[in-house]
């Protein structure tokens, strides 16, 4: 049996959240730090993988000369990043620890000027890489956390697809066994994986959710769900703080739209004060 680092201290002293939690416990970024300093160096390496898609959001944009704002959750600043890509257009090893191999592949696309070519547009082709690195990953819950998503993400695309007449085939990603199945089978109700997934009818149910805020918030229960079940064996391994980690991220996310949708009902209520008994705008 494989020995799995276990952090008891650390996740002793961690504060329990639920999902309808209405306050954070910390940040993201907040955890991210006191967590990295807390556990070895190989759990580390394998939770970059993780915030990895903030490395190819700034990727996409540094390539595309976007001029979009650099998200700092990434695992590389600008100069590093700018070294990486200037190391692949010299043909040099990218000699970074956390640099995948998908980073070469990508910039090499783009400077052969292949990720515009049909349906892969250069964001495409790094989601792509990128869902395919993760399924690569030597830890299974994070491993089947990746194929989680690009199932969820993939299903969703293609009933969307079908919805608006879009070529299925232009929005699945990824090449694993049911990306290939959906990609086989477009016309089929259930594309051909119904019998595949014990959940794609709930996913289903989910997408026919009119409330675009309601069915985000079911998809991420799901996933909520999802994680529990997964882990209710681990307690001090990684694969807890890696479920923590995600747990976290997902409540931040809620708890920070709630707080947009609260200010956005207090400015309306105000406005309505405003025009119902003349109050001046500065207020």
């Amino acid at each position: 049996m494989l020995f799995k680092n276990q952090y008891y201290y650390f996740v002793s002293g961690l504060p329990d959240f639920s999902f309808d939690s209405t306050k954070l416990p910390f940040t993201v970024d907040r955890f991210r730090e006191i967590l990295f300093d807390a556990i070895k160096p190989e759990d580390r390496k394998l939770l970059a993988r993780y915030f990895l898609r903030y490395d190819n959001d700034n990727l996409f944009h540094y390539l595309k000369k976007s001029g979009a704002a650099w998200h700092p959750a990434g695992n590389f600043t600008r100069e590093e990043l700018e070294e990486l890509v200037n190391r692949v257009k010299a043909d040099e090893p990218m000699e970074h620890p956390l640099a995948p191999d998908y980073f070469a592949a990508a910039v090499k696309a783009w400077l052969n000027d292949e990720g515009t070519n049909g349906a892969r547009t250069l964001e495409d082709l790094i989601s792509s890489f990128y869902m395919d690195y993760g399924l690569e990953a030597r830890n299974s819950l994070i491993a089947r956390w990746f194929e989680l998503n690009l199932n969820i993400g993939n299903i969703l695309s293609a009933i969307y697809a079908r919805k608006y007449g879009i070529d299925i085939q232009k929005v699945v990603v990824g090449n694993n066994p049911l990306a290939v199945t959906i990609r086989e089978n477009p016309n089929a109700r259930d594309f051909g994986i119904g019998q595949e997934l014990d959940w794609f009818e709930t996913i289903v149910r989910i997408s026919e959710e009119s409330d675009i805020y309601e069915r985000e918030r079911k998809l991420d229960k799901f996933r909520w769900d999802w994680l529990e079940e997964e882990t209710a064996l681990d307690y001090f391994n990684i694969e807890y703080l890696f479920a923590y980690l995600c747990k976290l991220e997902i409540l931040e996310r809620w708890v920070r739209l709630n707080a947009e949708e609260g200010e956005r009902i207090f400015r309306e209520l105000i406005q309505e004060l405003k025009s119902g008994i003349g109050m001046p705008d500065d207020i």
